[in-house]
């Protein structure tokens, strides 16, 4: 009798190109380096749990609607999660989901970096700006 081997089959991950065009990583990128995206995830890596008039409060200058849309799909990608609790008034609270946690460590060196530098940004803005007033 002749021994069967078993071939276990690896289902490979699709390789993604963000530099090609349609390639699903760019929306997500998108959606992560968004400006809104980047300070709820880190709001949400910072704090916990969090209500939405707290989100409101810590993101200074979000819209209402902007932190909707935001929260939504920030849901919808899977890196949030939202909570409602039947109580009167409903209480409803958004946390990260494990996927999301695991952008808490680049969120924070985004964070990091921009604070460490946002001087040398600002004093090559200032050049640039100088220079191209000059020029035109």
């Amino acid at each position: 009798m002749r021994a069967v081997e078993s071939v276990a089959t690896v289902t490979e991950a699709p390789a993604y190109d963000p530099f090609a065009q349609g390639c699903p990583s760019r929306d997500l990128l998108d959606r992560i380096g968004d400006k809104w995206s980047i300070l709820v995830l880190g709001a949400l890596g910072q704090n916990g749990r969090s209500r939405f008039t707290d989100l409101r409060k810590r993101l200074a200058g979000v819209s209402e609607k902007m932190l909707t849309q935001t929260l939504r799909a920030l849901e919808r990608d899977g890196l949030v999660l939202r909570t409602v609790y039947p109580e009167v008034p409903v209480r409803v609270e958004y946390e990260l989901t494990p996927l999301g946690v695991t952008l808490r460590g680049p969120v924070k060196a985004l964070t990091e970096w921009s604070l460490e530098h946002t001087t040398e940004v600002l004093a090559a803005r200032e050049d640039y700006d100088g220079r191209a007033s000059r020029v035109g």
